[in-house]
């Protein structure tokens, strides 16, 4: 990965409390684990900058050696690498989710 590249993805992710690297945009994914995992922080409410892959392969292949993880949706929180969607799916139906979010001072509303 160049430096540019690198650049560019520290930049998404110092930028935005929360910011998911997902194939799409929130308001459109172009795949099912994007969904999910944009659906969970808009059923939370949460403020999130979502950055889609899609449009620039760089980016697509940097962010997978960035976080040393295979695989797109990926999740950062203040910064920092939480995971992909299974692990976010398993995180909001445990509660884990919703305890991060407010461990880092991140708005959200609980779900019902």
């Amino acid at each position: 990965m160049d430096e540019q590249i690198k650049s560019l993805i520290q930049k998404h992710i110092d930028n935005n409390e929360v910011c998911l690297f997902m194939k799409g945009t929130p308001d459109a994914p172009q795949c099912g684990f994007s969904m999910a995992v944009s659906n969970i922080l808009k059923i939370l409410d949460v403020n999130f900058q979502g950055v889609d892959v899609l449009e620039n392969q760089k980016i697509r292949e940097g962010i997978k050696i960035y976080s040393d993880w295979p695989t797109i949706p990926q999740l950062y929180i203040k910064k920092e690498f939480v995971g992909g969607c299974d692990i976010i799916k398993e995180m909001y139906e445990n509660g884990e989710l919703t305890k991060l979010f407010k461990n880092k001072n991140i708005s959200f509303k609980p779900k019902n």
